[in-house]
């Protein structure tokens, strides 16, 4: 049985992210601090607190040799690993500011964040990232140093053109001093995180040592972090949530991150590494609960009324919990079900699961039900970047799915014009990189940062119920938030993406990106050639979709009626910039792609 031990080092104490980790090596030198999987010798390998701090020390030695004045820019554009930690935390402990980087953001975006932002240090993972960015930065003056972190083993001359670029290995001081603590400013300039926008060019984000650290430690007031606590981090590090929560956090409390080898690797590696502890965001659980829901239609009809059985008695098992319900008797079959049911899905995730935490965008209801009546501890949680991120999370004990959570101690909330969700945070950023109208555009006079998403506060509890720049408006004067309707959708089996459409219109439509495992089935279905494109045109399939649609939008209010479909095959990708690196869709590129078939569908005059 597991003993669970609290080591929590507070915002105060840690005073900078590279004091967090300084406090930490002397207080649990020996403890683990990372696993990794070896690729080489195949197995997974553990780095203590100690490890960390020699090795962070002799990554403060090189970039100290770089020569870099106190405030200069340094990005990083790794998977996540051990060695993203030690470059972070050399450069603050530099007094440098990190600009972390998407590893699958276009190079294009990656070159203007890098001039944007006037980064000094560039690390790449390897020698084939570099390649992909050479070419848009071969003009970058201020670019002083190329990393590549992976050094092949014999190197190329290519590399050697470029007097910037020095593979790591090499770079490294085979020896350095210990790690030192410096005097830094808990309110100093940290990090530049560039939000991946659904619409025009990204906003730097400036955050404070102080910002990250405060949100971390208010998070830790409320849920119970252990030492023997063990994290798989799969969300990029560059995206804030994992930063603060799947990284700070952590330090904060010395409990063991382990470092999941990749996205389509991350089923294994929940099996391997049997993690506690799991920040994810809703696509992870979304396509779990699609396959789920696929393979019960498959099973018997005896198999399907004992999978209900069990998550409806679940579900009053939670409610109970929760105290919003009372005791009955079909709890009594619990134990039984979980053995039979429940548990074979828990196991899937490891089996060890007591704290999921689900962020970055709204967890559809249906999801968190299904995994919750199961026994997965889902606890939906909501923020911004300009917000470090968190400003609300559901507890263990006061967990409403269908809220985002109570506000973070420190975290006053309000709501303002239009509903909007108005916030003063301890994590507020401090402004956007050199654009000063839009920070005033988010930060009013008085200190209220305005999210952008409305939402209503009841019994302590935020929900959010739109966003304000997202609002279609019909031409009846209907508003309609689409968000909620494109989740609902997306959980059939058959499609992929959706984005709903109507703005100015007479009635709303949809633009349908199929899933490819299921259109071979639907084209036969049709008698449809399933590799010509006018097969999406065919009426009787367009018919079948609205009829779906019409089915998973059954509970929602009048207005979610969709008329017409838009059928593609195409996904939307990061590469092809329909997606924002965290998955977002960029809904006025899409719509801009699509606006000549659009019209055409609306040529016919009112539904």
């Amino acid at each position: 049985m597991t003993q669970w031990t609290e080591d929590i080092i507070s915002a105060e104490i840690a005073g900078t992210l590279d004091g967090l980790l300084y406090q930490r090596v002397r207080r649990t030198p020996d403890s683990v601090a990372y696993r990794g999987y070896d690729a080489i010798r195949k197995l997974w390998t553990e780095t203590t607190w100690s490890d960390v701090g020699r090795a962070t020390a002799r990554w403060q030695t090189a970039l100290a040799a770089e020569a870099l004045l106190p405030g200069e820019r340094v990005a990083v554009q790794l998977r996540n690993s051990r060695e993203w930690v030690y470059f972070d935390q050399a450069a603050l402990s530099c007094a440098l500011v990190v600009v972390p980087l998407y590893t699958d953001d276009r190079p294009e975006n990656i070159a203007y964040i890098l001039r944007d932002s006037a980064a000094r240090i560039l690390l790449v993972q390897d020698l084939a990232g570099w390649k992909r960015l050479a070419p848009v930065l071969k003009d970058h003056e201020e670019l002083k140093r190329v990393l590549i972190l992976n050094a092949p083993e014999s190197p190329p001359e290519e590399p050697e053109a470029d007097e910037r670029v020095r593979f790591v290995p090499a770079w490294l001081p085979a020896e350095s001093r210990a790690l030192v603590r410096r005097a830094g400013d808990p309110q100093a300039l940290a990090s530049i995180v560039y939000t991946s926008g659904t619409t025009g060019r990204p906003k730097g984000v400036m955050l404070s040592h102080y910002n990250m650290l405060s949100i971390a430690h208010a998070a830790l007031t409320l849920i119970e972090v252990y030492q023997e606590d063990l994290f798989l981090s799969f969300l990029p590090l560059s995206h804030t949530l994992e930063r603060t929560a799947g990284y700070y956090l952590p330090m904060m409390t010395g409990s063991t991150v382990a470092y999941a080898r990749s996205v389509p690797q991350l089923a294994e590696d929940l099996l391997t590494v049997s993690p506690t502890v799991l920040i994810a965001v809703p696509r992870i659980f979304e396509r779990v609960f699609v396959r789920i829901e696929g393979q019960m239609d498959k099973q018997s009809a005896l198999s399907r009324a004992l999978f209900r059985l069990t998550t409806g008695v679940g579900w009053r098992r939670f409610e109970r919990q929760q105290q919003r319900a009372g005791w009955h008797p079909k709890l009594l079959v619990w134990p039984l079900l979980k053995r039979l049911v429940a548990d074979k899905v828990t196991a899937k995730l490891g089996g060890r699961l007591r704290l999921t935490v689900s962020g970055g965008a709204a967890l559809p209801g249906p999801v968190a039900r299904t995994f919750i009546s199961l026994g997965v501890p889902i606890l939906q949680g909501y923020g911004l970047t300009e917000t470090s991120p968190v400003i609300s999370v559901n507890l263990p004990l006061d967990n409403d799915p269908a809220s985002v959570g109570v506000p973070l101690n420190g975290v006053e909330v309000r709501i303002g014009e239009n509903d909007e969700l108005l916030v003063k945070t301890p994590g507020r950023m401090i402004g956007y990189w050199n654009n000063h109208a839009a920070t005033a555009e988010m930060i009013d006079p008085e200190g209220w940062l305005h999210t952008g998403d409305q939402a209503r506060i009841e019994h302590g509890h935020i929900y959010i119920t739109g966003r304000i720049k997202d609002i279609l408006v019909l031409s009846n004067g209907e508003k309609v938030p689409p968000m909620d309707m494109e989740m609902a959708i997306c959980l059939d089996p058959s499609i992929d993406q959706a984005l709903i459409v109507g703005e100015g219109r007479p009635y709303l439509s949809a633009i349908l990106v199929l899933n490819p495992d299921g259109w071979l089935g639907l084209a036969r279905h049709y008698g449809l050639d399933d590799y010509a494109e006018a097969s999406l045109e065919d009426e009787k399939l367009r018919n079948h979709f609205v009829t779906v649609i019409r089915q998973h939008l059954s509970d929602f209010p009048g207005y979610a009626k969709v008329r017409r479909v838009i059928l593609v095959r195409e996904p939307w990708t990061v590469d092809n910039g329909l997606l924002t690196p965290t998955l977002k869709v960029k809904r006025a590129l899409a719509l801009a792609k699509f606006a000549d078939r659009i019209e055409a569908l609306y040529a016919g005059g009112p539904e």
